[in-house]
């Protein structure tokens, strides 16, 4: 029996950097490879030694194409990672939009930081530059949807639709008496865009994750995404500016569609509506060409394109421009979480100005500065710079196309097998804990919540003699690196 084990290098105990390694005899396959964000502990693991040599890793198996699960990508192939990448189409697209992105912030970030001198390192450097991320896309390779994939070796994957953006999928994976079952970010049970989520098959072992595992997300009373349509009144009947930080994928798409939706209902005034970035630009072209077959039957492309004073900024310099105007607009830019991007400018402007309004549309992840807003900061560190916080901080929850942790637990109930272990990953400490505890309480499975560099034996034989068990709790334990 060949061994198999999974090794759990990201999104255990924060909701970022995904990354499973699968070992299989002399095999390794990884299953997402996403940067950490957030707290400073976990994004300087971004530039830690990989655990194993990239050069030694065959595969990659990547869900989709957000930030934590695909920007680490240009590293692995930088130091070594020559191998195939296998994606949906969607995701194939969406990442060389993310991964140039990325390239090019790497790059400004540290000519930035050492123009500002705000860096402990001198020089400073990037992770991965754009020459990384030209190397990295012609390794991509296409999968169909719900169609094995022959990895060799007996080893393949099965890519299910998992309704959380453009592309997305759950990954089953099987080889030899084992099978995996990749959740990657499982969707609500209506995307606003697009087409539903399916339920892939079950598997031995289950990973899930627990974004928001420990709650619901709200049900509206009346319309809609009213504290966001209301801010956009109130704010405009102000003379000031409403800024969106909006994740380029999915979230501008998601946002545009309810300002459509408002302008129609005679909920929000015809007012200016800028799209700022090349990114989220891109983005939004990649999900207006329909002949991907990813949106629902009831949406056509004018549903989130038709406002009547919509803009789009491409370049630099017209961004720029932005600073110079002023009056009621709406100015949706990147990122989500407020940690890089053209928005940074716009959050430097706007914030110290009590008439304009920031409106929160995703998660904030501890450490951002997005959840700094949420929660209230003062003042808040943009370029090197502390800007005060005057402007007015509203969150809509309504936007989250995560599962909560009724779509979760649906997600996991429709399996058609019983799962030996059900891992809990990508999710705080707490909520993941939480989570577990739930699944327990509802199905009497087991359910494991990892810890960062857990290494698990997956064909194992459960009857197996307590003293081989040991053996094996002992060598992950040893191999578990957590001191790193």
């Amino acid at each position: 029996m060949t061994p198999v084990s999974l090794t759990f290098l990201g999104a255990v105990g924060t909701v970022t950097g995904s990354k499973y390694l699968l070992t299989i005899g002399d095999r390794r396959v990884l299953v997402d490879a996403g940067m950490f964000q957030g707290e400073k502990q976990w994004r300087e693991l971004n530039w830690a030694e990989f655990p194993v040599d990239p050069a030694t890793v065959t595969d990659v198996l990547l869900t989709h194409a957000h930030t934590d699960h695909a920007s680490y990508l240009p590293a692995l192939v930088r130091n070594g990672f020559s191998g195939p990448i296998w994606a949906t189409e969607g995701t194939r697209r969406l990442a060389e939009i993310v991964l140039r992105d990325a390239g090019k912030l790497q790059e400004m970030a540290a000519a930035e930081a050492n123009e500002g001198g705000w860096s402990k390192h001198s020089p400073a450097l990037a992770l991965y530059d754009s020459t990384d991320v030209e190397n990295t896309l012609p390794l991509f390779r296409r999968v169909e949807w719900d169609t094995p994939i022959d990895l060799g070796d007996g080893l393949s994957a099965t890519y299910v639709r998992s309704g959380h953006i453009l592309g997305s999928a759950s990954v089953h994976v099987q080889v030899d008496d084992a099978d995996v079952l990749f959740s990657g970010d499982v969707g609500r049970h209506d995307h606003p865009i697009l087409k539903p989520r399916e339920i892939p098959p079950g598997a031995r072992f289950v990973l899930i994750e627990s974004t928001y595992g420990d709650r619901e997300h709200p049900e509206p009373e009346g319309h809609a995404h009213e504290d966001f349509a209301a801010a956009i009144r109130s704010t405009v009947a102000a003379g000031g500016e409403v800024i969106v930080p909006a994740f380029a994928i999915d979230r501008t798409e998601a946002v545009l569609r309810s300002l459509t939706e408002m302008y129609r209902d005679g909920r929000i005034p015809s007012v200016p509506v800028i799209v700022d970035g090349p990114m989220a630009l891109a983005a939004l072209d990649v999900y207006r060409d329909e002949s991907l077959g990813e949106l629902r039957d009831d949406i056509d492309v004018e549903d989130f394109t038709g406002l009547p004073h919509l803009s789009e900024v491409r370049s630099g310099r017209d961004s720029k421009k932005l600073n110079r105007r002023s009056g009621p607009r709406i100015i949706v830019s990147s990122s989500g979480m407020a940690e890089g991007g053209r928005v940074l400018h716009h959050l430097a402007r706007a914030l110290p100005d009590p008439k304009n309004t920031v409106v929160l549309t995703g998660f904030q992840a501890e450490g951002t500065r997005g959840r700094a807003l949420e929660e209230g900061a003062k003042q808040v560190k943009i370029n090197g710079r502390y800007v005060k916080v005057r402007a007015r901080i509203v969150r809509d929850r309504e936007f989250s196309v995560h599962g909560d942790c009724s779509d979760l637990l649906d997600w996991l109930r429709d399996l058609d097998a019983e799962p030996e272990t059900v891992f809990v990953t990508h999710g705080e400490p707490e909520v993941a804990a939480s989570f577990a505890d739930r699944i327990t309480d509802e199905f009497g499975w087991s359910a494991v919540v990892p810890r960062y560099g857990e290494v698990v034996t997956l064909n194992a034989p459960a009857d197996a003699e307590d003293e081989d068990t040991d053996e094996d709790t002992a060598g992950a334990e040893a191999d578990s690196g957590e001191d790193r």
